[in-house]
């Protein structure tokens, strides 16, 4: 009886995610042509080419397309059905990694509380944070990370939610900039204004210009820079305006000097821009694992201390 090699059969899944050989080669720790020898036996295997150039890419075949999803299914099952039978959790002895996609800003504000909670009850489980540069499903979807955080986008509708707190946009400028002593900021004062903007994707446009624009306002935009950290920096050093999310402020140690006097000026928007809602999220797939429902409560009660309500 011939049974199919089952090792192909991770090989596959990971092949589907990338769409490439390379990626895939990647993620296996294998070189390029020991992936490409692998996808030569599942081609045999399957009967099918299952990745197909494309220009100067590899795309899916329509075949592969429609067992991508059942691939892996297959593989997170193959998975759960060979780890050791579920015990009582043990927080006291849980040697776990666990790996969540979020942005700088997240770490900053809550990383170290974070860190701190676990190792009090959970001293052998750690931590990875992974950078996020684009909102997407794949890592949930593919297993790769155990959580994501940040504003829900296009998550699809298997993935679960839960809210960790609101948050709204702030003015920033440096102690004794002009606008400090002015009770009322103006729309078009504030547009006037030079402004320091956050932008990961050189656009640089976002609600407060298109509330702006609804009242034939537009912001002068000084310069683009990749992060919160650095608009404060450029804020507290010039006359320019810097837009940043509230809790950004709360493990700041630059807004205030070392006798406790304000660095920067904070104040409310003269637009009225909606509040943002950071969730944590996760796949189904992880619903009833004890240490992923326990840290994913733990993250919440992180959050929702540092920022109540």
């Amino acid at each position: 009886m011939n049974e199919p090699d089952l090792n192909l059969l991770i090989a596959l899944d990971v092949l589907l995610a990338e769409g490439s050989v390379a990626g895939a080669a990647r993620r296996l720790g294998l070189s390029a042509s020991a992936m490409s020898r692998t996808l030569s036996r599942l081609r045999d295997t399957t009967g099918d080419p299952l990745l197909v150039r494309a220009g100067r890419n590899m795309v899916l075949t329509p075949y592969a397309e429609e067992i991508r999803p059942r691939t892996q299914n297959a593989v997170f099952e193959a998975r759960a059905i060979l780890r050791p039978a579920k015990a009582a959790l043990n927080l006291a002895t849980l040697e776990r990694s666990f790996t969540l996609r979020t942005n700088a800003g997240f770490i900053e504000i809550f990383g170290a509380a974070l860190i701190a909670a676990v190792a009090t009850v959970a001293p052998f489980v750690q931590l990875r944070f992974m950078p996020k540069p684009e909102k997407t499903a794949k890592y949930l979807r593919e297993g790769q990370i155990d959580f994501e955080v940040g504003v829900l986008g296009e998550m699809g509708p298997e993935i679960r939610i839960t809210a960790l707190y609101r948050d709204k946009f702030v003015g920033v400028v440096r102690k004794d900039h002009p606008l400090e002593q002015e009770s009322e900021i103006t729309p078009a004062r504030y547009a006037a204004l030079g402004h320091v903007v956050v932008s990961r994707h050189d656009r640089g446009i976002g609600p407060v210009d298109m509330l702006l624009a609804e009242l034939n306002l537009e912001r002068k935009i000084a310069a683009l820079v990749p992060g919160f950290p650095a608009a404060l920096a450029v804020a507290q050093a010039s006359d320019l305006v810097a837009l940043v999310p509230a809790t950004f402020l709360l493990n700041q140690p630059g807004l205030y000097g070392n006798s406790g006097e304000a660095r920067l000026h904070v104040f409310e928007l003269p637009v009225k821009t909606n509040e943002i809602t950071v969730s944590l999220m996760w796949h189904p797939r992880s619903e009833a694992d004890p240490a992923h429902r326990w840290l994913r409560q733990l993250v919440l009660k992180v959050c929702r201390e540092k920022v109540p309500g």
